[in-house]
């Protein structure tokens, strides 16, 4: 922030005063705008996603060997049933990891997934929790039990918390548009009456549009978005997740 101005002219307080108030501004403008939140919340996304696999990865991979010691029965080390006992943890957790990965995508669009799935993801996380910790329960060893429960538990855990916070992102993203549509609403100019210019369809209209056309029976998608209202591909998926928030609040409040 330079004291000069362009004649190099010292500034008074009030012009210095007046520069920092242009540049907070603008700078919150910017911090404020939807697709900067939306940037932002993509990397928090991203390290979230990061840490919740790494733990879940991490907490499987310590049931492996109690899995293995479970399925094996005391058979002798390096025969076939010793052997073969090595292939039951991977394949319970192959399918609870491929679950997991196909929610982040759908919890991501906010689309729901159907009981099978969830049914599935229980079950397998069920299974590795019975495999952990069969043997502490059996033998009546507390510490076994509490030490076997642990990683099943937090991946059980994270991986119930991990879709809800991939979803309550997405509402943050909807979440600024529609306050930064408002604020551009409020604060448009008024034209002249005798002008009488075309007024471009914000993306409130857009949204009230299909809040209307909406029934309790519809699901809402991008692609029944962009029939009722006619907007654009990359609007519509935005306009789905906002309506989608709306949905949802309403029904909380009901």
């Amino acid at each position: 922030m330079t004291n000069q101005d362009a004649r190099h002219v010292p500034l008074t307080r009030a012009q210095r005063l007046a520069q920092d108030a242009t540049e907070a501004a603008d700078v919150r403008r910017f911090q404020t705008h939807p697709d900067v939140i939306a940037l932002r919340v993509e990397r928090v996304r991203a390290q979230v996603d990061r840490l919740c696999w790494s733990g879940i990865v991490l907490g499987l991979a310590f049931t492996a060997a109690n899995v293995q010691w479970f399925a094996a029965a005391g058979a002798e080390v390096g025969s076939l049933p010793w052997l073969t006992a090595w292939l039951l943890d991977p394949t319970v957790c192959l399918v609870l990891l491929a679950i997991l990965r196909a929610e982040q995508v759908t919890a991501r669009y906010q689309v729901h997934t159907g009981r099978w799935v969830r049914a599935a993801k229980w079950l397998t996380l069920a299974a590795t929790y019975v495999m952990n910790t069969w043997s502490s329960w059996a033998a009546g060893s507390p510490a076994g039990v509490v030490l076997h429960s642990v990683p099943p538990l937090v991946v059980f855990v994270a991986a119930e918390a991990v879709t809800d916070l991939r979803d309550k992102l997405t509402d943050a993203v909807a979440v600024a548009f529609v306050n930064a549509t408002k604020v551009t609403t409020v604060h448009e100019p008024a034209a002249p009456v005798h002008e009488q210019p075309v007024r471009r369809k914000l993306f409130a209209d857009y949204l009230t549009d299909a809040r209307h056309a909406w029934t309790p029976e519809v699901v809402v998608t991008p692609t029944w978005v962009r029939e009722t209202t006619g907007c654009s591909r990359g609007l519509s998926s935005k306009l789905a997740a906002a309506l989608t928030a709306e949905i949802r609040e309403g029904a909380a409040h009901e």
